[in-house]
Protein backbone atom coordinates (compact mmCIF):
# COMPACT_ATOMS: atom_id res chain seq x y z
CA UNK A 1 0.00 0.00 0.00
CA UNK A 2 1.40 3.22 -0.60
CA UNK A 3 1.06 5.90 1.59
CA UNK A 4 1.26 9.73 1.98
CA UNK A 5 1.91 11.94 4.60
CA UNK A 6 0.57 16.03 4.88
CA UNK A 7 3.00 17.83 6.60
CA UNK A 8 2.31 20.92 7.99
CA UNK A 9 5.69 22.80 7.57
CA UNK A 10 4.90 26.33 9.70
CA UNK A 11 4.52 29.66 8.30
CA UNK A 12 8.05 30.30 6.31
CA UNK A 13 10.51 30.02 9.61
CA UNK A 14 12.80 26.76 9.32
CA UNK A 15 12.55 26.33 13.17
CA UNK A 16 8.90 25.68 13.14
CA UNK A 17 9.18 22.15 12.15
CA UNK A 18 8.08 20.13 14.99
CA UNK A 19 9.83 16.86 15.84
CA UNK A 20 7.30 15.13 14.13
CA UNK A 21 7.23 16.41 11.15
CA UNK A 22 11.06 15.93 10.75
CA UNK A 23 10.08 12.12 11.81
CA UNK A 24 7.81 12.14 8.62
CA UNK A 25 10.33 14.10 6.67
CA UNK A 26 12.76 11.55 7.25
CA UNK A 27 10.33 8.30 6.69
CA UNK A 28 9.70 9.79 2.86
CA UNK A 29 10.67 8.60 -0.07
CA UNK A 30 8.82 11.44 -2.51
CA UNK A 31 8.28 14.97 -1.98
CA UNK A 32 5.47 16.20 -4.53
CA UNK A 33 5.98 20.29 -5.02
CA UNK A 34 2.99 22.28 -6.69
CA UNK A 35 4.91 25.06 -9.01
CA UNK A 36 3.33 28.28 -8.28
CA UNK A 37 5.01 29.90 -11.33
CA UNK A 38 7.97 32.03 -10.89
CA UNK A 39 6.48 34.78 -9.05
CA UNK A 40 6.20 32.43 -5.88
CA UNK A 41 9.81 30.47 -6.97
CA UNK A 42 10.30 31.49 -3.30
CA UNK A 43 8.15 29.22 -1.82
CA UNK A 44 8.99 26.12 -3.71
CA UNK A 45 13.00 27.07 -2.72
CA UNK A 46 12.05 27.47 0.53
CA UNK A 47 10.74 23.52 0.82
CA UNK A 48 13.42 22.42 -0.77
CA UNK A 49 15.71 24.68 2.01
CA UNK A 50 13.83 22.27 4.43
CA UNK A 51 14.38 19.26 2.68
CA UNK A 52 17.77 19.69 2.51
CA UNK A 53 18.49 20.77 6.22
CA UNK A 54 16.93 17.67 7.57
CA UNK A 55 17.39 14.94 5.05
CA UNK A 56 20.74 13.33 3.98
CA UNK A 57 21.48 14.13 -0.55
CA UNK A 58 19.98 11.11 -2.22
CA UNK A 59 17.73 9.49 0.31
CA UNK A 60 14.44 10.92 -1.34
CA UNK A 61 12.80 12.24 -4.75
CA UNK A 62 11.30 15.55 -5.41
CA UNK A 63 8.35 15.57 -8.07
CA UNK A 64 7.37 19.33 -9.06
CA UNK A 65 3.94 19.76 -10.89
CA UNK A 66 2.68 23.24 -12.39
CA UNK A 67 -0.20 24.42 -9.74
CA UNK A 68 -3.45 24.61 -11.78
CA UNK A 69 -4.45 28.34 -11.74
CA UNK A 70 -7.85 29.39 -10.28
CA UNK A 71 -10.02 32.32 -11.14
CA UNK A 72 -9.48 34.49 -8.48
CA UNK A 73 -12.19 37.49 -10.19
CA UNK A 74 -15.09 34.90 -9.82
CA UNK A 75 -17.39 36.21 -7.11
CA UNK A 76 -20.42 36.60 -5.75
CA UNK A 77 -22.61 33.14 -6.98
CA UNK A 78 -19.73 32.14 -9.00
CA UNK A 79 -17.32 32.14 -6.21
CA UNK A 80 -17.66 28.41 -5.26
CA UNK A 81 -17.69 26.73 -8.40
CA UNK A 82 -14.68 28.19 -9.17
CA UNK A 83 -13.13 27.02 -6.04
CA UNK A 84 -14.24 23.50 -7.27
CA UNK A 85 -12.98 23.84 -10.51
CA UNK A 86 -9.59 24.61 -9.09
CA UNK A 87 -9.69 21.71 -6.69
CA UNK A 88 -10.90 19.36 -9.30
CA UNK A 89 -7.75 20.29 -11.37
CA UNK A 90 -5.53 19.76 -8.36
CA UNK A 91 -7.16 16.64 -7.48
CA UNK A 92 -6.40 15.45 -10.99
CA UNK A 93 -2.96 16.38 -10.65
CA UNK A 94 -2.38 14.78 -7.31
CA UNK A 95 -4.19 11.53 -9.05
CA UNK A 96 -1.46 11.39 -11.62
CA UNK A 97 1.63 12.02 -9.59
CA UNK A 98 0.71 9.78 -7.35
CA UNK A 99 0.00 7.20 -9.70
CA UNK A 100 2.88 7.24 -11.65
CA UNK A 101 5.79 8.28 -9.44
CA UNK A 102 4.82 6.80 -5.87
CA UNK A 103 5.46 3.41 -5.92
CA UNK A 104 3.72 0.39 -4.29
CA UNK A 105 4.95 0.40 -0.80
CA UNK A 106 6.52 3.73 -0.83
CA UNK A 107 6.20 6.78 0.87
CA UNK A 108 5.21 10.35 -0.47
CA UNK A 109 4.10 13.51 1.14
CA UNK A 110 2.90 16.88 0.33
CA UNK A 111 4.30 20.02 2.35
CA UNK A 112 1.87 22.08 3.47
CA UNK A 113 2.55 26.03 5.03
CA UNK A 114 1.29 26.66 8.07
CA UNK A 115 -1.64 23.62 9.67
CA UNK A 116 -3.13 21.45 7.06
CA UNK A 117 -6.42 21.94 8.72
CA UNK A 118 -6.38 25.67 8.76
CA UNK A 119 -7.59 27.17 4.94
CA UNK A 120 -5.73 25.01 2.91
CA UNK A 121 -7.40 22.13 0.60
CA UNK A 122 -5.27 18.89 0.73
CA UNK A 123 -6.94 16.76 3.19
CA UNK A 124 -10.06 17.71 0.96
CA UNK A 125 -8.44 16.85 -2.43
CA UNK A 126 -6.69 13.60 -1.31
CA UNK A 127 -10.29 12.37 -0.37
CA UNK A 128 -11.62 13.25 -3.91
CA UNK A 129 -8.97 11.57 -4.90
CA UNK A 130 -9.57 8.37 -2.71
CA UNK A 131 -13.24 8.99 -3.95
CA UNK A 132 -12.07 8.41 -7.38
CA UNK A 133 -10.68 5.15 -7.19
CA UNK A 134 -8.19 5.26 -9.63
CA UNK A 135 -5.22 4.94 -7.13
CA UNK A 136 -5.31 3.63 -3.50
CA UNK A 137 -2.96 5.20 -0.71
CA UNK A 138 -3.32 5.62 2.90
CA UNK A 139 -2.53 9.07 4.29
CA UNK A 140 -2.04 10.61 8.23
CA UNK A 141 -1.63 14.50 8.70
CA UNK A 142 0.92 15.86 10.97
CA UNK A 143 0.06 19.34 12.46
CA UNK A 144 1.80 22.76 12.23
CA UNK A 145 1.74 25.79 13.48
CA UNK A 146 -0.18 28.11 11.46
CA UNK A 147 0.19 31.23 10.35
CA UNK A 148 -2.23 32.64 13.23
CA UNK A 149 -0.59 31.22 15.88
CA UNK A 150 2.87 32.75 14.64
CA UNK A 151 1.43 36.02 14.03
CA UNK A 152 0.13 36.61 17.56
CA UNK A 153 3.22 35.03 18.71
CA UNK A 154 5.07 37.74 17.22
CA UNK A 155 2.88 40.49 18.27
CA UNK A 156 3.68 38.77 21.70
CA UNK A 157 -0.48 38.74 22.49
CA UNK A 158 -3.05 36.14 22.89
CA UNK A 159 -5.52 35.13 20.30
CA UNK A 160 -8.44 35.12 23.15
CA UNK A 161 -9.25 37.32 26.54
CA UNK A 162 -10.45 35.76 29.52
CA UNK A 163 -13.41 33.96 28.87
CA UNK A 164 -13.84 35.24 25.40
CA UNK A 165 -14.49 33.24 22.03
CA UNK A 166 -12.07 33.83 18.76
CA UNK A 167 -12.97 33.52 15.44
CA UNK A 168 -11.32 32.48 12.48
CA UNK A 169 -12.79 34.17 9.02
CA UNK A 170 -11.93 35.43 5.46
CA UNK A 171 -11.74 38.39 4.07
CA UNK A 172 -14.79 37.98 1.63
CA UNK A 173 -16.67 37.20 4.93
CA UNK A 174 -15.17 40.24 6.67
CA UNK A 175 -16.77 42.29 4.00
CA UNK A 176 -20.35 40.94 4.36
CA UNK A 177 -20.03 42.36 8.53
CA UNK A 178 -17.82 42.45 11.74
CA UNK A 179 -19.03 38.60 13.16
CA UNK A 180 -21.58 38.87 15.68
CA UNK A 181 -21.76 37.71 19.42
CA UNK A 182 -17.18 38.02 19.09
CA UNK A 183 -14.95 40.88 19.00
CA UNK A 184 -11.79 39.09 18.72
CA UNK A 185 -11.42 38.10 14.91
CA UNK A 186 -8.57 36.45 12.79
CA UNK A 187 -9.07 37.02 8.97
CA UNK A 188 -7.05 34.89 6.64
CA UNK A 189 -7.17 35.55 2.38
CA UNK A 190 -8.08 38.84 2.53
CA UNK A 191 -6.61 40.20 -1.02
CA UNK A 192 -8.66 43.24 -0.76
CA UNK A 193 -8.00 44.80 2.82
CA UNK A 194 -11.12 44.71 4.29
CA UNK A 195 -9.65 46.09 7.47
CA UNK A 196 -10.28 49.84 6.17
CA UNK A 197 -14.17 49.72 5.95
CA UNK A 198 -13.97 49.43 10.26
CA UNK A 199 -11.26 51.96 10.66
CA UNK A 200 -13.86 54.15 12.68
CA UNK A 201 -14.37 51.96 14.85
CA UNK A 202 -12.56 51.25 18.56
CA UNK A 203 -10.64 48.09 17.15
CA UNK A 204 -6.73 47.52 16.65
CA UNK A 205 -5.34 45.54 14.18
CA UNK A 206 -2.51 43.19 14.82
CA UNK A 207 -1.25 42.32 11.18
CA UNK A 208 1.49 40.42 9.61
CA UNK A 209 2.66 39.77 6.01
CA UNK A 210 5.50 36.64 5.17
CA UNK A 211 5.40 35.78 8.32
CA UNK A 212 8.37 33.43 9.30
CA UNK A 213 10.66 34.30 6.85
CA UNK A 214 13.31 36.87 6.12
CA UNK A 215 10.67 39.62 4.57
CA UNK A 216 8.27 38.95 7.56
CA UNK A 217 6.75 42.94 8.02
CA UNK A 218 4.55 43.73 11.24
CA UNK A 219 1.93 46.26 11.90
CA UNK A 220 -0.27 47.06 14.90
CA UNK A 221 -2.10 49.78 16.44
CA UNK A 222 -6.07 51.08 16.08
CA UNK A 223 -6.75 50.72 12.80
CA UNK A 224 -7.67 54.45 11.84
CA UNK A 225 -3.90 55.20 12.10
CA UNK A 226 -2.20 51.17 11.24
CA UNK A 227 -4.15 51.36 7.92
CA UNK A 228 -1.95 53.95 5.75
CA UNK A 229 0.83 52.52 6.49
CA UNK A 230 -0.46 48.68 5.96
CA UNK A 231 -1.66 49.65 2.36
CA UNK A 232 1.84 51.13 1.68
CA UNK A 233 3.15 49.02 3.14
CA UNK A 234 1.63 45.89 1.50
CA UNK A 235 1.54 47.82 -1.97
CA UNK A 236 5.64 48.06 -2.02
CA UNK A 237 6.06 44.41 -0.73
CA UNK A 238 3.58 43.00 -3.86
CA UNK A 239 5.06 45.31 -5.69
CA UNK A 240 8.71 43.89 -4.93
CA UNK A 241 7.84 40.23 -4.78
CA UNK A 242 4.90 39.58 -7.02
CA UNK A 243 2.93 38.00 -4.13
CA UNK A 244 1.86 38.33 -0.60
CA UNK A 245 0.67 36.37 2.26
CA UNK A 246 -0.60 37.98 5.12
CA UNK A 247 -2.76 37.40 7.70
CA UNK A 248 -4.25 39.86 10.40
CA UNK A 249 -6.14 39.81 13.83
CA UNK A 250 -9.16 42.49 14.79
CA UNK A 251 -9.62 43.40 18.42
CA UNK A 252 -12.25 45.55 19.73
CA UNK A 253 -12.61 47.48 22.18
CA UNK A 254 -15.25 46.82 24.94
CA UNK A 255 -16.73 48.63 28.30
CA UNK A 256 -15.19 44.95 29.51
CA UNK A 257 -11.58 46.61 28.70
Amino acid sequence: MRKIHVIGIGAGDPDQLTLQAVRALRSTDVFFLLDKGEAKSDLTGLRRDMLEAHLPEGTYRVVEARDPERDRDAGGAAYSPAVGDWRTARADIYERVIGEELGEGECGAFLVWGDPALYDSTIGILDEVLARGGVAFEYDVVPGISSVSALVARHRTGLNRVARPVQITTGRRLAEGFPAGVDDVVVMLDARQTFRQYADEDIDIYWGAYIGTPDEILVSGPIAEAAPRIERLRAEARERKGWIMDTYLLRRHTPED
